[in-house]
C-alpha cells in the first residue's frame, strides 16, 4: 500500500526500549511500501551519530543498530531536527549513512496532506 508514513522519535539510550520500537515499526513501514521518515528530535537526534546505536540492544529485539541499517538499506529516510541537533553538540561529520539535518519545514513538506504519523 503505496503512501507516506513518518515517525517522530524523541529517545535514545534512555529509553533503549521506544528506540528499538520506533525502529521496528519504521522497517514494518517500508516493507510494507511506503516513503518513511523516521525524525529524529529531543534526544532521539544522538542516534543520528555513528556507533551511538552499537551498544544498543533491548532485550527480545534485533539490536539496534542492524535496525537502523535495515532500515536504511530499504530505503527509509532519517531526518534529524536541526535546532535539537546543535543544542546538544552534535558533530555533523559523525551523521550515519542516510541521516540528512533539517529544519522543522522539511518535515511539514514530506508530510504534506493525509500522512500518518506516530510518535515514540
Amino acid at each position: 500500500m503505496p503512501g507516506k508514513f513518518v515517525i517522530s522519535l524523541t529517545r535514545a539510550a534512555e529509553d533503549a526500549d521506544r528506540a528499538t520500537v520506533a525502529f521496528v515499526v519504521a522497517n514494518a513501514a517500508v516493507a510494507s511500501d511506503k516513503d518513511v521518515v523516521v525524525f529524529l528530535n529531543v534526544e532521539g537526534t544522538r542516534l543520528s551519530q555513528a556507533g551511538y546505536a552499537d551498544a544498543i540492544h533491548e532485550p527480545g529485539f534485533a539490536p539496534l543498530k542492524d535496525l537502523i541499517a535495515g532500515f536504511i538499506d530499504a530505503g527509509g529516510k532519517v531526518f534529524v531536527c536541526s535546532p535539537c541537533f546543535k543544542k546538544r553538540s552534535l558533530d555533523e561529520s559523525r551523521l550515519i549513512p542516510g541521516a540528512t539535518i533539517v529544519g522543522g519545514a522539511a518535515l511539514v513538506e514530506f508530510m504534506g496532506e493525509h500522512c500518518p504519523s506516530l510518535s515514540y
